[in-house]
């Protein structure tokens, strides 16, 4: 006696088991996310930000009622999240002593007990030695650092050799206060990292930029360096190598040149980057 299976499946029931199935996957991807990005707990730290700029960098910059960050499109990507960012101007083109001085002044200003530091290019340099120099490690809680040359760039090198000794403009450059260039070749930055240590109880990381993958875009005005130095120096931003971007724990590697870091180059999302950043200062408490 032949008996009957239970359930019967028609093609259409076929067809919505495997929209059930996919539905279940997709479930389980979105859940996988979830677990891991733990979007609920939000991108706001502990303490507030401050975003410091770069050699020849501003706070903000706009004609009429036109206005653009330097961090373009970071600071209202981060206040949107609930984050307190500041934003605070130092001298563009000065020498990092200088600039390091405004940046604390601008810190201690702030009513905040501390903050979070994630700086950009020179602006990384600034921090440290306000926060080893000029006593403001109890008014830091970390310090990121993107695309900051620790160790100098050949770009440095380069302009401070045809400046300075070709030209003989050293002098007159420091006398309009641009020393900046001077500051950050990789001669002036061995003796910098020998006298400004890093300081106990401050959080230090570092955001790395290698370039765009091959055939990525680069900014024109960066494409040479971007050259020259991966055949000399190996992976870089167009401006630093990126062995000279490394400084205390490497919490990200992105392939994108220096402007594209600060989201004025394409390459990759700028903001997307700072709330990646700003997710994780809130993990570690800070």
């Amino acid at each position: 006696m032949c008996v009957p299976p239970l359930v019967s499946w028609a093609p259409m029931d076929r067809h919505l088991l495997a929209i059930a199935v996919g539905l279940a996957a997709g479930l389980l991807a979105a859940l996988g996310w979830l677990l891991r990005t733990r979007p609920w707990r939000g991108a706001r730290p502990r303490f507030p930000v401050v975003l410091a700029h770069g050699l020849f960098g501003f706070d903000a910059i706009g004609v009429g009622g036109f206005k653009q960050d330097y961090f373009r499109g970071v600071v209202a990507h981060l206040r949107g999240l609930g984050v307190e960012v500041q934003v605070p101007a130092v001298p563009p083109a000065a020498s990092i002593a200088t600039r390091a001085e405004a940046l604390a002044e601008a810190v201690r200003a702030l009513p905040a007990k501390k903050v979070n530091i994630i700086a950009h290019s020179m602006g990384g340099l600034d921090a440290r030695y306000a926060i080893s120099r000029l006593g403001l490690s109890d008014r830091v809680a970390s310090l990121i650092t993107v695309g900051t040359p620790h160790r100098g760039t050949p770009v440095a090198n380069a302009a401070a050799s045809v400046l300075g000794e070709l030209l003989g403009l050293r002098r007159w450059l420091s006398g309009v206060g641009v020393e900046a260039l001077f500051d950050l070749t990789t001669d002036h930055l061995a003796d910098f990292n020998r006298s400004v240590p890093d300081a106990r109880g401050v959080h230090y990381a570092c955001v790395v930029g290698v370039g765009p993958r091959v055939g990525g875009p680069v900014h024109p005005l960066l494409r040479p360096g971007l050259t020259y130095m991966r055949d000399r120096f190996g992976p870089n931003d167009g401006v630093v190598p990126a062995a000279s971007q490394r400084w205390g724990k490497v919490i990200a590697t992105v392939h994108a040149d220096h402007w594209a870091m600060i989201g004025w180059s394409d390459g990759i999302d700028a903001p997307a980057l700072y709330e990646r950043l700003s997710r994780k200062l809130r993990s570690w408490g800070l």
